[in-house]
């Protein structure tokens, strides 16, 4: 009997216990594909074969298979991956859930959005979708599909709010938006009309005057030329960014309108790991939707699964067996990433699997100017609340 690594076996555990499959060998296949990639870091399809245990002896083989989970419609992406992450966050019911919109462009043909789940000091995969377009900025329509799956998979959570860039600033998503109980911090163009500032006429947004160090709070503007949605206005020039801020939300405009909206450029850092950090999708080759859909699949549970080990890690006490920092200077996706590395190379215990934490149990900074730099960011030496006219 062939005699599989303690790896193999726990992410096929870990996949069972929560994907709902239509056939054990895209599991196997899959946990395969996974543990090639966490051992790689790479997801350029011929890298994964040495760590990958099977009768076949031709290297052609492995890519072959690869290749047949890859096209292979009866392998459903939402059915194997949503219940992982559903379970990832179910003891999160009494917390705010934060969903990072965004989207980000492979070759320049193919565009990926991703509604991503802000979580332990980074973002994790939760829904996400390719198409062929030649443009990061897409319809309402393309990712509307992603916001009503989200919002069923969520009906049970009572404070969702949706972190989004000036790409998703529209009147189409604020009114599906107001038919939900989510809240929300959009950023919006500069050339955005809005009225109440000035009583008779609108003006765009970069007509209000902005000082570097200073933040404004406007109250009950309205937006574009209809002037038919009303929102609040966190008009800030933060001293570490190029330009001024412009986030709109449905609550009280403060300072922590500007922090949560903050939380989005984590989605950032989940693409750079994904498309050239870690893993490197951009070597993939791979030029079909379909074929990039599955294989996304294998990244974000490599990235969630990676991210709960590391949280495990540090739960367990054993983060400075892989951190040299003193306090944490390392995500806890690459901090799972070289754990699992040494259960192969070193003999490390591989752990169970703790529950993953709503709350951060570190922050992570990489030096004390890092951290300074970070509480240091939104600091503002004058703050303005404006109730403006209707």
């Amino acid at each position: 009997m062939t005699q599989h690594p303690p790896l193999y076996n726990q992410l096929m555990q870990y996949l069972r216990q929560h994907s709902h499959y239509s056939d054990k060998r895209h599991l196997i296949t899959l946990s395969w594909m996974v543990m090639g990639v966490l051992l790689s870091q790479s997801l350029h399809l011929t890298e994964w074969e040495p760590y990958v245990v099977s009768r076949a002896t031709q290297a052609q083989s492995y890519q072959k298979r690869w290749g047949r989970f890859l096209t292979n419609q009866k392998v459903e992406v939402a059915k194997i991956y949503l219940p992982l992450v559903m379970a990832a966050i179910n003891n999160w019911s009494k917390g705010r859930i934060y969903l990072a919109l965004d989207t980000t462009m492979l070759w320049n043909k193919y565009c990926m959005t991703h509604l991503s789940i802000i979580c332990s000091g980074r973002a994790i995969p939760f829904l996400w979708s390719v198409t062929e377009h030649n443009s990061a900025t897409i319809a309402f329509e393309i990712y509307q599909p992603l916001l009503r799956k989200a919002s069923w998979l969520l009906r049970n959570q009572s404070d969702v709010m949706l972190l989004a860039d000036r790409g998703f600033a529209n009147q189409a998503l604020l009114k599906w938006l107001k038919q939900r109980t989510w809240h929300y911090s959009i950023r919006i163009p500069s050339d955005t009309l809005i009225w109440g500032v000035h009583r008779w006429c609108a003006c765009p947004v970069s007509r209000l005057r902005a000082v570097r160090g200073e933040a404004k709070m406007y109250h009950q503007i309205r937006l574009w030329e209809s002037g038919i949605e009303t929102v609040n206005l966190a008009l800030a020039y933060p001293k570490t960014v190029a330009e001024p801020w412009a986030v709109i939300t449905d609550e009280t405009p403060t300072l922590q309108t500007l922090w949560q909206y903050g939380f989005r450029f984590r989605v950032e850092e989940l693409f750079l790991d994904s498309k050239s950090g870690i893993f490197g999708l951009t070597d993939s080759r791979l030029r079909d939707t379909q074929k990039l859909n599955r294989l996304y699949l294998v990244v974000a549970i490599a990235i969630l699964y990676s991210t709960i080990m590391g949280t495990t890690v540090e739960l367990s006490g054993l983060r400075q067996q892989v951190d040299l920092h003193y306090s944490r200077g390392l995500s806890y996706l690459k901090i799972g990433l070289r754990w699992l590395r040494g259960t192969i190379h070193k003999g490390r215990e591989l752990l169970q699997l703790l529950p993953l934490p709503y709350r951060t149990p570190q922050r992570c900074f990489a030096s004390r100017r890092a951290e300074a730099d970070y509480y240091e960011q939104l600091l503002f030496s004058r703050i303005r609340s404006l109730h403006c006219a209707q």
